[in-house]
Order: structure tokens, then sequence, then C-alpha cells
């Protein structure tokens, strides 16, 4: 697989990474061996960028990934996440990037990874309550320890961006994009370009409409995030089903698989952007890959755009506590 430069920091990457969230939770039932087979499966392939978080089990995630790289460290790049207050009773909502707890975060991370280093730690959710020159300091000083190597953002605003690298640079920013969520093109992604951010699109697939597998919220299994998600409900659903069309009917003509079509059209978005498609199985995996030797032609690219522009997926990307915690 081929290699990308995510920021102007000097971290080299695949240009697909894995993100390992599902493996742990929100996506139904788990297997951790097929997990960690699909992770050395991974390996093989070329895939260097493994993407994961404290929160995501919690826990269970981090300490998932460290199992799977025994051996393998040195072949990979390993990101990880501060920002949730785990201590607290609503922990879905509740953030915590105080200077102190991003250090007590950081050792836990690298013990639960089994490494002596984190290679891209984000702060996983703007802290309101902290100034940000505060979070981008205190992980500047762990850079200069030895303990991180390069410092990102997910889902920041603007403003904070700017404040975050103006002390510390910013390498990358995490955030959802795809075709299906186009949010970050008027005014973020303007900026990563202007400063030498990289991007690293999550959710690249849509959470499964851009491969063709969602299904409305109530027919998912008990425990699957889906069942909140206002795109999966009722006439959203059925609206982003037909908005969907358009990469299921390329990839038919194509010969390809839609989640495949959808990849490639992130892949040209940019040299300068690793999208993380997250999946437990090996059979995705490979699939996913496969999408990097995928060539889309100026007029393919177009019609992809029209389709899906901006405005046309109906629905929040979350429900109301979830958008209340994005800086925008």
């Amino acid at each position: 697989m081929k290699r990308r430069a995510l920021g102007s920091q000097g971290l080299e990457v695949s240009e697909l990474g894995l993100g390992c969230m599902g493996m742990s939770q929100s996506y139904g039932s788990f297997d951790d061996a097929e997990s960690i087979a699909t992770i050395h499966r991974a390996i093989d392939l070329g895939v260097t960028l493994f993407d994961t978080a404290e929160v995501y089990g919690p826990y269970t995630n981090e300490e998932l990934l460290g199992r799977a790289l025994q051996g393998k460290r040195d072949k990979v790049m390993i990101a990880t996440k501060f920002g949730f207050d785990l201590q607290h009773e609503n922990r879905t909502g509740a953030v915590n990037s105080r200077p102190e707890h991003i250090r007590e975060v950081a050792e836990a991370s690298l013990r639960r990874l089994g490494t002596d280093h984190i290679d891209l730690l984000y702060q996983h959710r703007v802290d309101p309550a902290v100034p940000i020159e505060d979070v981008a300091g205190t992980v500047g000083a762990l850079i200069r320890e030895g303990k991180v190597r390069y410092f990102g953002l997910s889902e920041a605003g603007v403003t904070n961006i700017r404040r975050a690298h103006a002390v510390q640079p910013v390498t990358a920013l995490q955030s959802e994009y795809s075709l299906w969520e186009r949010g970050l093109e008027a005014e973020i992604l303007p900026v990563l370009r202007e400063l030498g951010i990289g991007l690293v699109p999550f959710s690249p697939l849509g959470r499964g409409f851009l491969t063709g597998t969602a299904m409305r919220a109530e027919d998912y299994p008990e425990g699957d995030f889906r069942h909140g998600d206002p795109r999966f409900q009722g006439e959203n659903f059925t609206a982003n089903m037909r908005a969907a069309d358009a990469v299921r009917a390329l990839a038919e003509a194509k010969s390809a698989k839609p989640g495949q079509i959808a990849l490639a059209w992130l892949l040209h978005q940019g040299d300068d952007l690793v999208p993380i498609p997250g999946t437990k199985r090996r059979t995705y995996l490979e699939e996913n890959v496969a999408a990097a030797d995928i060539a889309l032609s100026e007029a393919e690219l177009a019609g992809l755009d029209e389709a899906l522009r901006p405005g046309v997926v109906a629905g929040e990307r979350y429900g109301k506590t979830g958008m209340a915690m994005l800086d925008r």
C-alpha cells in the first residue's frame, strides 16, 4: 500500500488506516480472535495506522490492540485519544482535558497498549473548561519527554485548531468526512491546508449507508449505537437510502463494491487525508484496502459530488448529546 505524509510534521502512514473502535463497542457483538486476525491481516496488507481510544470499551480496545501488536510494534503507528471523563456517571457527555488528567490518561494508555510511546495522541473532544493552549502545551511536554510523537485534535473547530497549532503544531485533525458527511469542506479543510495539518476521516463509509448494508434503526441489535442515530430513523432512513443510490450504481458499472467507490472518492480528495474505515472482519478489511486501486474519472467524481452534495443527506449525524460535543 502507498504511503502518505499525514500533516507537515514528519508522520508518514499508509494511505488507508484501520479504525479499531467497532472491535470493542457500538457495532453489535465482538470476537477478539477475529479482531486480532484482522489487525494482523491489515499489517500484512501494508496498513500502518491503527486508531483506538481509551473510551472505546472503555479501555478494552486499547488492551486488544496492545495484545495484537505484540512483536509487531515497529511496523505500525498507534493513534489513541484522551478527553473523556470516564469516572463521571454520564460518561457519554462528560469531558476532561485538564493537564493532570491528560498525563494520567497517556500513562494508562501506554500501559494498556504495551508500548513506550504513542505515535499520535488526539484530544478526543474539545473541553470548553480548559484553554486549548493548556491542552497543546501538555501534549507538547509529553512529546519532548518521548512518550508521544505527534499531536492531534478530533472534531475541533477553526478557532481552537488555530490556537492549539500556535502552541504545539497539530499533525492531524480527526473528523467525520465522506461522501455522506461533507460538513468540513466550507471552513475546516481550507484551514487544515493553510496550516499543513492532515485530515483523518472516520466513518468514511457512512456507517453502512455507503456500503448498501444500512438497516432501519429498530432493526439493529440491542446496544448498537445506530438505534439513536437520526439518519437511520423514519423518513430520514428512506431518503438516505435513495441518496446513496448513486454510489451503488457507479459500483455496479465498475464491478466494484459500493464501499470501495466511497473510499476511492475520499482518496481522490487529496494526498493530505488518510481515511480510517473501521471493521472487525478480514473480509471487509480486504475489500476496503482494494479500494486504493480504484481510479475515478473527473466525470465520475463530479457525478458523486452532485448526487451527495451538502444538504442531501437527511438528519443530523448524531443525537442531541453527540452534536452538542462538536466544536463547530
